[in-house]
């Protein structure tokens, strides 16, 4: 999800626009099977990773405002180029059941809730160019995703009305309820899982955010797809490069291509030297394909092969991170003042 380029997550593209909500359908189902058992509810043991106490001031939230979400209403724009007209209860609803999976422990649903809500008003007042007119897209590399209850009978099945209720209840329990840093709504970026540490803003994007700083982060091993290896042989490197980014040049031994990652003390990668072209980690991590930018190379006998640890940008609120600390007994307001540093979860106003 500053955004300076968000979303967890991220980034995924689009073809046409039906190809495109049929691939992000099977993603979803996909994603969805490898929920682990420990993210279900009743909550099993937490993971043996901990962080330390949350003071009572970190964890404060103002009490819910009913009624807040259902009186206002927000302009969705469509992967089909339509707009849609919610009440912004409706559209949070969407966007959890898009964004974070409803097996996940209530206090995590409320606290991805709180930050939807919040991107949603911080948008309001920060529009992009990609659609200056609407204030907010269902595509996750821009804005949030967001799917329709007829899409997600089709994903959840039997577990429909359960799922149902519980993103119900998280959206009205922390209703009109956002983030805000010097009374403002914030960036409340998030993305799917990291390797023990979230990022800076400045680390990932160059710029400086006084609520998006490096906090620890106890996710681990439990979350699916936290390990991948991508390899590429030499051919298949070249053809990535010469076809994404024509401008480097790759020449002499395969060996030379590429450089020693340098990376901050959390591995997230800074910088790394692609032929003639020293790149960001970001963009290292956009060039080959990688679900984050932490990441080591190898070089074996004719290939390269990248070991990542995490997905998405890492940068504000971890979604697995959020679900760990839910199972050590963390509510929704402490998930989200260890995320945000520096915030209080209150009401606003304005929409």
């Amino acid at each position: 999800m500053l955004k300076m380029d968000v979303r967890r997550g991220e980034p995924w593209s689009r073809r046409a626009a039906m190809t495109g909500a049929g691939l992000l359908l099977l993603l979803f189902l996909a994603l969805w099977a490898l929920v682990p058992e420990s993210a279900r509810e009743p909550e099993e043991e937490p993971p043996a990773a901990t962080l330390p106490a949350l003071g009572e001031s970190a964890g404060s939230a103002a009490p819910a405002v009913d009624g807040w979400d259902e009186s206002r209403s927000i302009r969705l724009l469509r992967g089909d180029g339509t707009v849609e007209e919610l009440t912004l209860e409706d559209y949070l609803w969407g966007v959890t059941a898009a964004e974070m999976p409803a097996a996940f422990r209530s206090e995590a649903l409320k606290a991805q809730a709180v930050a939807a809500r919040t991107f949603c008003l911080y948008r309001q007042a920060h529009p992009v160019d990609r659609h200056p007119e609407v204030p907010i897209c269902d595509d996750s590399s821009c804005c949030q995703a967001y799917l329709s209850p007829q899409e997600t009978a089709v994903i959840w099945g039997d577990e429909t009305q359960r799922y149902s209720d519980k993103l119900t209840q998280a959206v009205a329990e922390t209703d009109g309820l956002v983030c805000l840093y010097g009374g403002e709504p914030i960036n409340a970026v998030f993305f799917s899982s990291t390797a023990g540490k979230t990022a800076d803003a400045v680390t990932v994007w160059g710029t400086d955010v006084p609520y998006l700083t490096s906090v620890d982060s106890p996710e681990g091993e439990e979350v699916p797809g936290w390990n991948t290896v991508v390899t590429f042989t030499d051919d298949e490197l070249r053809q990535q490069v010469t076809t994404l980014r024509a401008d480097i040049k790759l020449s002499g031994d395969p060996e030379t291509w590429l450089g020693e990652p340098e990376a901050d003390d959390t591995g997230m990668v800074l910088r790394l030297t692609v032929g003639d072209t020293e790149l960001t980690g970001r963009e290292a991590r956009a060039l080959f394909g990688l679900r984050s930018a932490r990441f080591t190379v190898e070089r074996e006998e004719g290939s390269f092969s990248f070991h990542v640890l995490g997905y998405g940008h890492a940068v504000g609120m971890s979604q697995y991170g959020a679900n760990a600390l839910a199972g050590q007994g963390k509510g929704f307001a402490e998930i989200l003042s260890w995320y945000y540093t520096g915030i209080t979860v209150g009401s606003y106003e304005a929409l």
